[in-house]
């Protein structure tokens, strides 16, 4: 019977430690370009014309219908082929990493993109005709109004696509990647297959303190947003003299 040795956790940590910084970096920049991605495809859905209205739908549908590591397998494999026989691009020197990130980025999008959605349809019609009404461009009235009630609205579901990606991270090590568990996975070869469920709870460990770090900076990014009614009081109580002043305007006129 195989002995569960606690100290060899501690010992494989310091190790394991040094491939957060590629892991970290993967899902950094993965959050970023999907979350773009993610920005265009709600606003396809939204506002968009049938045509991509539609397209952008059928995206979404198809990626949250693939298994994480088809899609991985479908980059890794099928792109260069593709970019081969149609763009004439050579992959040869591509890192692990870009198709990695391609792929979470391409996964990524779909789930940010119905949350975009859903966090920008529950704020108030009325919070946007009242900032129009004051005098602000629509574009002024998306960026200071809409847009902070939005954000704070979609934190939580936000949080959780960021700690989806963090697992979904994980699989890139069956293309190579030694992101944190490609490097467990190397650490256990190099000892023969022997403390594998040690080095898995090391690894486990560090996931934990990642997801509870990344748990805890959101949830102080959502509190730091002040309330709707606190934030756009002043602006929005703009409008009363202001409507004020087109009623006198209505009346001068009729006399």
């Amino acid at each position: 019977m195989v002995q569960y040795d606690f100290s060899f956790v501690r010992q494989v940590l310091p190790q394991l430690l040094g491939y957060v910084p590629l892991t970290l970096a993967v899902c950094g920049v993965t959050a970023l370009l999907g979350s773009l991605f993610g920005g265009f495809l709600a606003y396809g859905e939204m506002a968009g014309g049938p045509v991509l209205a539609r397209l952008a739908r059928g995206y979404i549908f198809v990626i949250r219908c693939t298994p994480p590591i088809v899609l991985l397998f479908l980059v890794f494999y099928g792109l260069p082929q593709l970019l081969r026989w149609w763009l004439g691009i050579a992959t040869d020197g591509w890192s692990r990493g870009t198709f990695t990130v391609i792929a979470l980025t391409l996964l990524f999008a779909a789930p940010v993109a119905e949350v975009f959605k859903t966090a920008y349809r529950a704020v108030p019609p009325g919070q946007k005709e009242a900032a129009l009404t004051v005098g602000l461009t629509p574009l002024q009235a998306f960026c200071r109004i809409l847009l902070p009630q939005a954000c704070r609205i979609g934190a939580p579901n936000f949080a959780n696509s960021l700690l989806n990606l963090l697992k979904d991270a994980a699989l890139a090590y069956t293309i190579g990647l030694l992101d944190l568990m490609g490097g467990a996975n190397l650490l256990i070869s190099r000892n023969l297959g022997n403390h594998s469920l040690e080095t898995y709870t090391a690894t486990a460990l560090i996931y934990w303190g990642l997801a509870l770090v990344l748990a805890i900076v959101l949830q102080l990014y959502e509190k730091s947003w002040p309330s709707a009614s606190s934030k756009n009081r002043k602006l929005l109580a703009k409008s009363a003299p202001f409507k004020a002043n087109n009623k006198n305007q209505e009346k001068q006129v009729k006399t």
